[in-house]
């Protein structure tokens, strides 16, 4: 059954699309398979400790499986042998590769339905709740950890640059005029980023409200292309080559490569993902000042809002139907706005509720902690649009690979920002037909 669920997964795997983790057992136990080490790790095994003492019926298990991409080959191996997991945790860009395999995934609205449990979309941020929900705004799976990218700078290098130290850059001029400002203080760099495709073509494109893809960035039928060759996103990657010259801007590669370099004094300014803040704090020896991302602000319509990163829980099918009472049952536990409001505080992620927003701020943990607000800010600036709702586009891993092929390239003086730009479009194009011919219902 070429078509399958399971042959969709198969194709998955192997394209590293999808980011599927742990396993969820119960006898109840639950199994539920996951991808977080350390800390983060830690603090998921203690929301599950934590609601296995709420009750005695179910038993959640968590089991770390590795990076995403080692959790997707054992899920996919699971699937063989009918050992798959209730619950996996998939991160934000293979929802479109999930979503396709109808057959395998239990859509989180029909579960909590089912099982008579209480859940509202409208409970959960916008920006948050529409990235994983159907056309019709019915959630498929449940959100977990989310994050965004916001600005951080070193206060100590502000003073000594003669720059306001209280004042982030609002927009992209500003944060280049500070930047060469930091350069001519003796900076290795003045600013820097991680994740160059999410933030610099994806959450850039939302933040300034224009359209990664059409289809309403894939929301709409598989048959959507990527748009990113506009003049908008050209000129600024054509800017970042310029900066990069004399190194006002300097790249310093892919994932979170760059956060060290801001953590070691290199770099005056660094962009990144909210949840690396506690990182960040504990490990700079100088005071850290958050912000927004910058925009453009001849832009019509900017700042938007920011989007997502990060991971979601899918249900999985054919497992005991006794295990699907207790996964409902631990997923409205995850809702209660204490324990959004603790996992947020704990981790750094994003309150995914605004009651766990309202009850973090009513606590005095945004007082005692300047800056960790900044994500929730930014991501619920506007309402989401159809250009900064998020993306559903398959095969997205390997997309985002061919824009970040494509980016430092022109970062590199190898390629002009609209040569460069126009090839990730080709190239991320032919893994969207790919994609599109593999999935079922097309």
């Amino acid at each position: 059954m070429p078509n399958s669920p399971w042959r969709l997964l198969q194709i998955a795997a192997a394209s590293t699309v999808l980011v599927l983790a742990s396993p969820a057992h119960a006898a109840t136990d639950i199994m539920w398979w996951h991808a977080m080490s350390g800390e983060l790790g830690r603090q998921l095994e203690k929301l599950a400790a934590d609601f296995n003492a709420s009750q005695s019926d179910y038993r959640i298990v968590p089991s770390y499986k590795g990076n995403y991409t080692e959790t997707v080959t054992s899920a996919i191996f699971a699937f063989r042998s009918r050992g798959q997991p209730a619950i996996v945790q998939v991160n934000e860009v293979a929802t479109a590769t999930m979503t396709a395999a109808k057959g395998a995934i239990y859509p989180v609205f029909e579960l909590m339905r089912d099982q008579n449990e209480p859940f509202s979309p409208s409970a959960y941020l916008p920006a948050v709740s529409g990235y994983y929900a159907d056309a019709t705004g019915n959630m498929l799976s449940f959100p977990f950890n989310a994050s965004t990218p916001i600005l951080y700078y070193n206060k100590s290098m502000f003073r000594d640059a003669g720059l306001d130290p209280e004042t982030p850059p609002k927009t992209w001029p500003e944060l280049g005029t500070a930047a060469r400002r930091l350069r001519e203080r003796g900076a290795v760099c003045g600013f820097t980023t991680s994740w160059p495709s999410w933030i610099h073509v994806e959450n850039f494109s939302a933040y300034h409200n224009m359209p990664l893809a059409t289809r309403t960035n894939g929301f709409a039928g598989l048959d959507a292309e990527l748009t990113i060759n506009n003049a908008t996103v050209v000129r600024h990657i054509s800017q970042l080559a310029q900066w990069q010259k004399d190194k006002v801007f300097d790249y310093s590669g892919r994932g979170q490569s760059a956060e060290p370099r801001f953590q070691n004094g290199e770099c005056g300014i660094f962009i990144g993902s909210s949840a690396t803040r506690a990182d960040i704090k504990a490990n700079s020896k100088f005071d850290v000042g958050y912000g927004m991302m910058p925009y453009w602000p001849d832009v019509a319509g900017a700042p938007q809002n920011s989007i997502i990163g990060g991971a979601t829980l899918w249900v999985l099918r054919d497992r005991p139907r006794d295990e699907y009472k207790g996964v409902a049952k631990f997923f409205a536990y995850l809702s209660q706005a204490s324990v959004q409001a603790a996992w947020h505080q704990n981790t750094g992620y994003l309150p995914i509720t605004r009651a766990a927003f309202e009850l973090t701020r009513a606590q005095g943990f945004y007082d005692r902690n300047p800056g960790t607000a900044i994500s929730f800010e930014e991501i619920a600036l506007h309402p989401p649009t159809e250009n900064s709702r998020g993306i559903r586009l398959g095969s997205f891993v390997l997309i985002r690979g061919a824009i970040e092929d494509e980016l430092e390239q022109a970062f590199a003086g190898q390629k002009p920002a609209q040569a460069a730009l126009d090839a990730a479009v080709e190239r991320g194009n032919k893994l969207l037909r790919q994609f599109e011919k593999a999935s079922p219902d097309r």
